[in-house]
């Protein structure tokens, strides 16, 4: 019986670098809260540099807007409140960078009020499109915990070219 390499990963092996986390990873987590705490505490784990943004000078975050962020081409933006006042404004300045990902949270079951924020300051609906909504993975999250696992793995499929579904070998 040959062993599957890729088993070794598990073991904590390197196979052709599988266990190194590209360098370049950062993520944004934008508008401070629960569910923002958590990736922030969990991204570094799947190697990620994190910086949490929030315009609200009241609220502690380091970061105020998307250009102070080192790193932005590399970066996933996740929008972690969509009822903040700023929310057009952010995700303008976002999706005006290079980031290579932009995601808001939301009930898929209704149009996001980004896209009302959006077309109010001028942005194109092309460009409101970039925007990922709802994101992660389907899991049924509810906690802030269960949406920060949702969207983590559904960053990953996303940077691994995947669809983030279970594939049931035969």
């Amino acid at each position: 019986m040959t062993a599957d390499p890729n088993c070794g990963v598990a073991h904590g092996d390197a196979v052709d670098g599988a266990a190194a986390a590209p360098a370049d990873r950062v993520l944004v987590a934008v508008f401070a809260s629960p569910v923002a705490d958590v990736l922030l505490r969990w991204a570094p784990e799947l190697g990620y540099r994190t910086v949490l943004l929030d315009p609200d000078p009241d609220r502690g975050a380091p970061v105020r807007g998307i250009a102070e962020v080192d790193g932005i081409a590399h970066a996933d933006v996740v929008l972690t409140d969509h009822h903040r006042p700023e929310l057009g404004e952010v995700l303008r300045d976002a999706l005006a960078s290079p980031a290579r990902w932009i995601g808001l949270m939301g009930n898929p079951r209704h149009e996001g009020p980004h896209v009302a924020a959006l077309t109010a300051l001028g942005v194109p609906p092309e460009e409101i499109a970039r925007v990922h909504r709802p994101i992660g993975l389907d899991i049924g999250s509810k906690t802030p915990p269960e949406i920060a696992v949702s969207t983590l793995a559904g960053l990953l499929a996303d940077r691994s070219g995947r669809s983030g579904g279970f594939a049931h070998a035969r």
